[in-house]
């Protein structure tokens, strides 16, 4: 139709209102292994007008002709107020506050939607060919005027396809679903029905994103909480207390873990026995008492190396321990001391560390840290390190660690802030397979409150935890209609990543690990603090190594 601009680009391009978009190049893509979902734009901008009479609604109809599902999404432009820091390398879109495009809200059949008028917006389309598909898939996308029925542009898009699945993903990624901030936003009582229907749904599309790990909340995690403050309580566990002893139910953490079977998650991560940022203090626990009352026990007020706090991880721990081992595995358990120490936090970590270090013997224990000393001076056994420490890491001689990455770490390295260049985000998935490093973990599944959890936060109009943090940071998915998880173009980025971690590792058992290295220095190696400045960079990658598994 005349007026209207029309451009199909790739899923590393975000669409910005003021800048043509990126075309999509054939040569790289998409292409896609058998089960792998992968996605295309299709980018427009209206005609010039005075109001949106001679517009009007549009329709976007997708179909395929193949082995294949598709779905269409809206690309949802979301405020973000703090976009970065005021001092921040040049790996940004813009810096400016004001508007992105990240929410991938869907299309339902029939629906049509108004386009963005006063610049650019894209139509987002995944396709995901079934896991028996042996040939290729073609999507036709047609975008038409709903009041006339004419088409507005139509295209149709071949996705190639691998008729081979991609191994598991062979690292843990674990990203932090916090169950309170679920029942808070959608407003339901916690562990309620509906509640566990939630959580079923984020914890299902969670692993549209590899993560195999979970968080699971046995006590309330004491993670991003004003000191003195708490916040709304998700305890699986069941406290009472009986003639001075503690007697454990494990009814909900059950149900837990058979949830996580269901939707396939392997492992769980228990929370941390300790408050954050120095591990001064312990959790709270609920505890019903032999009147039949549920009191909070411990919690900020309660020193990390208390008498009564030992006595109770006595019982406690090995209770803990026995369950888990019988109903999931001890072997696919992480537990934690306390979150992000420092080296100022060291005695106090110590002195944290000691209280549980006997009855955690024989367990894996991990913590979020950035400073080498720690893991030197035999505190950590398991670290999980800042993206932005890990060459100091490699420097002192230790093995690849785990990686994490949040608020800070935003100087050369990859992060997943709405004002971030898409291929910034993906680059991770390379960066931990070519650093060898055995796990991933972010804070910031679903996070919807602000700094420190000190209010809810309406993740729609705030992305930036009350403008503590670059938009982003706190959540990968939106709190949907209906209970329904909503995705983010970077939710779909680090889908991407773990992705091409399962491609590397699928071309390192039949091209060997050398080879594959030399496919990712050809395109500027990919150490954990460069990212390619050029997105194609990332499909050139994915193509060559197609093309030597097809020769092989």
């Amino acid at each position: 139709m005349a007026g209207w601009s029309f451009v199909v680009s790739d899923a590393l391009e975000k669409v910005l209102p003021e800048a043509e978009p990126r075309p999509l190049d054939a040569r790289l893509g998409p292409i896609a292994f058998a089960g792998e979902t992968v996605a295309f734009q299709v980018a427009l901008r209206p005609p010039a007008t005075r109001s949106l009479t001679p517009i009007g609604r549009v329709c976007a109809e997708v179909s395929v002709s193949g082995p294949a599902t598709a779905r269409a999404f809206r690309v949802e432009l979301v405020p973000v107020s703090l976009p970065a820091f005021p001092v921040h390398d040049d790996g940004y879109l813009r810096d400016a506050p004001g508007l992105y495009p990240d929410l991938l809200r869907p299309i339902e059949p029939g629906e049509a939607f108004v386009p963005l008028l006063a610049g650019w917006s894209s139509v987002w389309i995944e396709v995901t060919p079934l896991t028996d598909a042996d040939r290729d898939a073609a999507v036709t996308v047609v975008l038409r005027s709903e009041s006339t029925g004419e088409p507005l542009f139509e295209h149709t898009q071949r996705v190639e396809v691998v008729a081979e699945t991609l191994p598991e993903l062979g690292i843990v990624h674990t990203e932090w679903l916090h169950a309170d901030a679920l029942a808070d936003h959608y407003r339901v009582e916690v562990f309620s029905p509906e509640h566990w229907r939630i959580l079923e749904a984020f914890l299902a599309e969670s692993r549209g994103i590899g993560m195999n790990t979970v968080l699971t909340p046995a006590w309330t995690p004491p993670i991003d909480t004003a000191v003195g403050h708490y916040r709304t309580p998700v305890q699986l566990l069941d406290i009472e207390e009986r003639d001075g002893r503690f007697v454990f139910g494990f009814e909900r953490l059950e149900r837990w873990l058979e949830l996580c079977r269901t939707v396939g998650i392997r492992n769980v991560e228990l929370p941390h026995f300790f408050t954050q940022w120095g591990a001064a203090s312990t959790p709270a626990f609920l505890v019903r008492s032999e009147g039949g009352d549920v009191r909070r026990r411990f919690g900020w007020d309660t020193p990390a190396d208390a008498p009564e706090y030992r006595a109770f991880l006595e019982q406690l721990v090995p209770a803990l321990r026995r369950f888990l081992d019988d109903a999931w595995g001890l072997d696919r358990v992480f537990f934690h001391v306390s979150d992000e120490p420092t080296a100022a936090d060291r005695a106090g970590y110590g002195r944290a560390r000691e209280v549980v270090a006997d009855l955690l013997e024989g367990c894996t224990v991990i913590d979020a840290l950035s400073e080498v000393e720690l893991v030197r001076s035999g505190l950590v056994d398991d670290p999980v390190v800042a993206s932005d420490a890990v060459h100091a890491f490699a420097d002192a001689g230790f093995p690849p660690p785990w990686v994490y990455y949040c608020v800070t770490q935003q100087d050369a390295v990859s992060n997943r802030f709405i004002a971030q260049p898409t291929a910034r985000t993906r680059a991770i998935g390379a960066q931990l397979f070519a650093g060898g490093h055995p796990g991933f973990l972010h804070w910031g599944l679903t996070f919807y409150y602000d700094q420190h959890s000190r209010r809810l936060i309406d993740p729609f109009a705030d992305t930036s935890a009350g403008g503590a943090y670059p938009g982003g940071d706190p959540f990968l998915l939106y709190p949907g209609e209906g209970g329904r998880p909503w995705r983010s173009i970077r939710f779909r980025a680090i889908a991407d990543a773990m992705d091409d971690h399962r491609t590397l590792t699928l071309a390192e058992r039949r091209l060997g690990r050398e080879a594959v290295l030399r496919v990712l220095e050809a395109e500027g190696g990919w150490p954990m603090d460069h990212w390619p400045r050029d997105p194609e960079a990332i499909l050139r990658v994915r193509r060559t190594l197609i093309d030597a598994l097809r020769a092989a």
